[in-house]
């Protein structure tokens, strides 16, 4: 395009640029947009394939492969496919186990509870494990017992090993479970392990039967041998015939350091996967039974136990200073425990 030259007179010459044509301020424009626009797009792609590309962190490693045996992680309690050492599941190797512990005090039905957990086929509940100091004098020893259990080579009359769908065993607050109370805690929400809380509504009835049985271990009542628990009719009657003398000056507190206890452990565990059950809910309704196996994720069975209940009937059949504990106990709020029947 030609230059436009103005000549004002002889001396002045000015000479005038030429017009930009407009195609040229269209052309900057639009590739200034298209630079934008492809800056834009590869930020938002980048963004997007940061939220949809999983992360290590997000990625959680489980000891069972994903819906093995139509198991929903979500619903059930974690399932496990432990590796014995000391021999091998055979054909079981796939069949998923899972942890539980019962969690209860001595005296509170836990062994007629452990008895009827263990007529199912696929249950191995091994019984109280720390009863023997020397397997919890450190929460490390504790810990290296918990992993040998859960591993199945812990062996007991109640281990059904290969096959196992459920492994656990009872464990008395007086055995350990209340001093390491942190690291167990810890060591249960890791592992997956199912709490069973076990105890007794009816404080009285739980200390007849603990003076009793406290009584007989010394005595041996039934042919010199001490039983704390029986399978007949005619054991229960000769332990029967002690009557505890119960100490009713210190009875209100005895009840209430025996709730403190109690709520105590139940705060200590309160993270972990749990149930509580009482005794003379499961001694009334059978349901709860059912529930117990839904808990564990069991196909449900026909539980049975053979141990029979000792102190059945009236309480005032059982305490030799009856007259004493009613009038220590009326009027205060442990007078339901009197009249009731578990």
């Amino acid at each position: 395009m030609a230059e436009v030259i103005y000549l004002l007179n002889k001396d002045t010459l000015i000479v005038k640029p030429p017009k930009k044509s407009p195609l040229v301020y269209r052309m900057i424009v639009l590739a200034f947009s298209m630079f934008c626009g492809v800056y834009i797009c590869s930020v938002c792609l980048k963004q997007i394939s940061r939220h949809t590309k999983p992360s290590l962190m997000d990625i959680q490693i489980t000891e069972e492969p994903s819906e093995r045996h139509g198991v929903k992680q979500s619903d059930k309690p974690s399932i496990h496919y432990p590796k014995p050492k000391t021999f091998s599941r055979a054909e079981c190797a796939d069949n998923p186990v899972r942890y539980f512990v019962i969690v209860s005090t001595q005296r509170s039905g836990s062994g007629w509870f452990e008895t009827l957990l263990n007529s199912h086929a696929n249950v191995s509940s091994n019984g109280e494990i720390f009863s023997l100091l020397n397997r919890r004098k450190n929460v490390s020893l504790i810990l290296q017992t918990l992993d040998k259990v859960y591993n199945l080579d812990w062996f007991s009359s109640a281990s059904k090993n290969e096959c196992s769908a459920a492994v656990g065993f009872k464990w008395m607050l007086n055995q350990g479970v209340m001093d390491h109370h942190v690291e167990i805690a810890q060591y249960f929400t890791r592992r997956h392990v199912s709490v069973i809380f076990l105890f007794r509504r009816n404080l009285l009835r739980h200390m007849v039967s603990v003076l009793a049985n406290s009584y007989d271990r010394y005595a041996k009542l039934l042919n010199g041998t001490h039983k704390s628990h029986v399978h007949s009719p005619q054991e229960a009657a000769v332990l029967l015939g002690y009557k505890p003398l119960i100490n009713s000056s210190s009875l209100i507190n005895d009840f209430k350091e025996m709730e403190k206890k109690v709520s105590k452990v139940l705060t200590y565990y309160n993270t972990t996967r749990h149930i509580v059950l009482y005794y003379e809910d499961l001694m009334k309704n059978w349901t709860k039974v059912k529930e117990v196996q839904e808990f564990l994720s069991l196909p449900t069975m026909d539980l049975t136990s053979r141990q029979i209940k000792i102190h059945s009937g009236l309480l005032s059949d059982h305490i030799k200073n009856w007259d004493e504990v009613l009038k220590t106990l009326n009027g205060t709020s442990y007078e339901r425990f009197i009249h009731a029947d578990y």
